[in-house]
């Protein structure tokens, strides 16, 4: 018997709209907060969420 498995899976991602606009800070001020929503870590200043990345913290909207 053969068995055929693979350990790939598929992931799906969907592009950003093109009219949308990322707003990337590269540091973060020292006022920040950190705040955990459903489990994910934001940062928070200025009544703005962000999420850290590579090139720095993104602007994010929680619902």
């Amino acid at each position: 018997m053969f068995f055929f498995t693979s350990c790939a899976t598929r992931v799906v991602t969907t592009a950003p709209a093109t009219n949308t606009k990322v707003v990337v800070v590269k540091k973060a001020p020292r006022n920040h907060k950190v705040v955990v929503v459903k489990g994910k870590r934001y940062y928070t200043w200025n009544g703005k969420h962000y999420r850290k990345t590579n090139r720095g913290y993104v602007l994010v909207s929680i619902r």
